[in-house]
């Protein structure tokens, strides 16, 4: 079995494996799956505006799971996305509050900012994994609480005099489109998805036409021996880390200029950078496979809104269906095992 093949199956066995999972739990608990899953399929796209909302979903959710899929590729657990995130968000709300431009100069601007921040917080554990072997899982996950603390002082103490959240961005920042929101039923899809296909675009040229994608390919799976063929390991772990940041300060863009058109103080994580990481597991780390993924959990996300009032399930039930679905694609040795078994039995 070809690994381009393996790559295939095991997402969609893995899926299918967590739905049933999920069944088998609702029936545990008294529920019927079916209306559930109805339930579900209507709340993601059971009308215009349900889909334009789970399209709003899906937005940041590509640019995550681009984020955590690139560092991935070069063997990096990128697992600060969620810090990025927060600081792509605020430095395009800041852009887009202070500076006072037309919007064709305003827009690339604030995205380019929030690329910036995001890429600048992803440098740090990055030159810290190559140059002192730090690993980047610890550097990251503390980036995170940086990131969410010190975005809550800026928006109190330098954006706003001690307000909860900024003022609006000015309309020539703006990602949000009254055409598509006119058509959707006035849902808030925006052209951020847009931004999304072109960044996934760029990954793939990255790491599939590119030298450079070549040799971050090579680190990921083999250091050692690209550094032997004369590759330079650290520039490209570093490397690697700044561009996964940028797509992740790119997602929070997304929220700042598309979705809010502003940002409060955060109570706790947006989640949008963890999810991110189930997004690329599911995905395989491929531009294209990230997009499936980010499209599956968004509407899974936006869906179970409606479960609690159609089918009477709590909503919270299709995180565990998420959980079942990572849990199978982690499992991925043994899917290959058993369909390895059926191809032998099939012969």
């Amino acid at each position: 079995m070809t690994n381009r093949l393996f790559n295939i199956l095991v997402p969609l066995i893995s899926i299918f494996f967590g739905l049933v999972a999920g069944a088998i739990i609702m029936l545990v608990y008294g529920y019927n799956p079916i209306d559930s899953y109805i339930a579900l399929w209507k709340g993601a796209f059971g009308d215009l505006y349900f889909f334009g909302e789970t399209m709003r979903q899906v937005t940041p959710y590509i640019l995550t799971g681009l984020a955590v899929a690139f560092a991935f590729r070069a063997g990096l657990f990128n697992i600060g996305a969620e810090g990025q995130v927060i600081a792509g968000w605020l430095a395009a709300v800041w852009i887009g509050t202070t500076i006072d431009a037309p919007a064709f100069v305003h827009i690339p601007l604030a995205l380019f900012a929030a690329a910036l921040a995001g890429a600048l917080l992803a440098f740090v554990p990055g030159y810290l994994k190559a140059k002192l072997g730090v690993h980047e899982v610890i550097v990251t996950i503390m980036f995170n609480y940086i990131a969410l603390y010190s975005a809550n002082s800026i928006i109190r103490n330098v954006l706003t005099d001690h307000a909860d959240k900024t003022d609006k961005i000015a309309a020539t920042a703006s990602l949000s489109s009254e055409w598509l929101q006119t058509i959707t039923m006035y849902s808030r899809m925006h052209y951020g998805i847009l931004v999304a296909i072109i960044a996934a675009v760029l990954m793939w040229f990255i790491i599939d036409k590119t030298t450079i994608g070549y040799e971050i390919r090579a680190v990921g799976f083999n250091k050692h021996a690209s550094k032997y063929a004369g590759m330079n390991v650290n520039k490209n772990i570093i490397l690697a880390m700044v561009i996964s940041g940028g797509f992740a300060g790119l997602a929070g863009s997304m929220e700042g200029l598309g979705t809010f058109g502003n940002m409060s103080l955060q109570g706790g994580f947006t989640n949008l950078g963890f999810d991110g990481i189930a997004v690329a597991l599911l995905g395989a780390n491929s531009a294209i496979g990230v997009i499936l993924a980010a499209v599956l959990f968004g509407s899974l996300k936006v869906g179970a809104l409606n479960m609690p009032t159609e089918a009477g399930v709590p909503s919270e039930l299709v995180d565990v269906i998420i959980a079942f679905i990572i849990f199978f694609v982690a499992s991925s040795y043994m899917i290959r095992w058993i369909l390895l078994r059926f191809k032998k039995e099939a012969k």
